[in-house]
């Protein structure tokens, strides 16, 4: 079979092409990438440059090229092409028989904005941190007077922690407010200790495979990730999954309260940053998606095998030839 991978310079697409390549499926991998020097352009058997995903080229040229290469199964490796694939996603299967692993659209506007995220669980029963509008003054001092500080001021849109701040009292609030926009503030919930990613897969409906690991943070990104079993963890996170109802993988990322309870304050619709630390444990959720589509075999929960997970910096070399053979 052969496998599209967009994103071959984020750590989303690169973590996919690591999963399948420690996967068993025999898989012609070839990635795609707005930038020539793209690492996981040179793990992939074909290298293709592609426009940005805000490029008005960027949907002709993803079409011709799953037009040319007939990928058996597409993955999406960016966030910023999530909202196109989700689109576009029956026309592109209809069209090239392939099968592209995404969550419908209204699954991606939920999980890319953490106010909609948060409004979301509330509906649903599911325990977010408590949340307002940054816009919104009167809600903002609703949230202050419910609950107090410290409170956490995060953009709506964002991710590895960039733009976030914690804030302990009414003063830093406002600094933290004032002159910005697509802001949220949250409430605080537990510490770095009580912080979790975990990840489910959603099939026909209902949640066939989770997997927990409590995490270190560096940066925003995971860099150190603790594999137990996690049984009450797993049963809320195929809650979290049934809720939602994406098409495949979501991860969330909680943290404990002091009652025990997971609160999510975000949701990635999709595969993430984590998945081939997953993959290594034996939870390899790239693989165990394209055997269901693909294969029309059933999803299986693993057990991972416990440990810790550490990760560190690598380097590649490129020969110039080869940066120059990327169409």
């Amino acid at each position: 079979m052969k496998a599209l991978v967009t994103g071959a310079g984020a750590v989303l697409g690169q973590g996919i092409i690591k999963s399948l390549r420690q996967s068993s499926l025999a898989c012609e991998i070839v990635a795609a990438d707005p930038n020539p020097l793209s690492a996981g352009l040179y793990w992939a058997a074909g290298a293709h440059r592609i426009p940005m995903a805000n490029d008005p080229a960027f949907g002709e040229s993803i079409t011709a090229l799953i037009d040319r290469e007939r990928p058996d199964v597409v993955l999406v490796g960016t966030d910023v092409e999530l909202a196109w694939f989700a689109h576009n996603r029956p026309a592109l299967e209809a069209a090239f028989d392939t099968h592209v692993i995404v969550s419908d659209p209204r699954v991606i506007a939920i999980a890319d904005d953490k106010f909609e995220t948060a409004r979301f669980f509330a509906e649903a029963g599911l325990h977010p941190p408590h949340s307002a509008r940054g816009e919104d003054a009167d809600a903002v001092a609703r949230l202050v007077a419910a609950i107090g500080f410290p409170l956490v001021v995060k953009p709506r849109i964002g991710a590895r922690s960039v733009g976030v701040s914690i804030v302990e009292d009414h003063d830093s609030l406002e600094r933290a407010l004032v002159g910005r926009t697509g802001l949220v503030v949250q409430e605080c919930v537990g510490d770095g200790d009580s912080e979790y990613t975990a990840s489910v897969l959603v099939f026909d409906g209902e949640p066939q495979a989770s997997i927990v690991m409590r995490r270190d943070l560096r940066d925003g990104n995971t860099y150190r990730a603790y594999v137990e079993d996690y049984p009450t963890l797993n049963a809320a996170v195929r809650e979290f999954g049934a809720a939602l109802q994406p098409h495949g993988p979501a991860n969330f990322q909680f943290r404990i309260d002091a009652d025990g309870v997971p609160r999510v304050f975000e949701i990635n619709a999709r595969f993430s940053g984590t998945t081939p630390m997953r993959a290594m444990v034996g939870f390899n959720e790239v693989e165990m998606c394209i055997r269901k589509l693909l294969l029309g075999e059933p999803v299986r929960q693993p057990v991972p095998t416990p440990g810790v997970i550490l990760r560190f910096l690598d380097e590649l070399f490129v020969p110039q030839a080869r940066i120059d053979s990327v169409s």
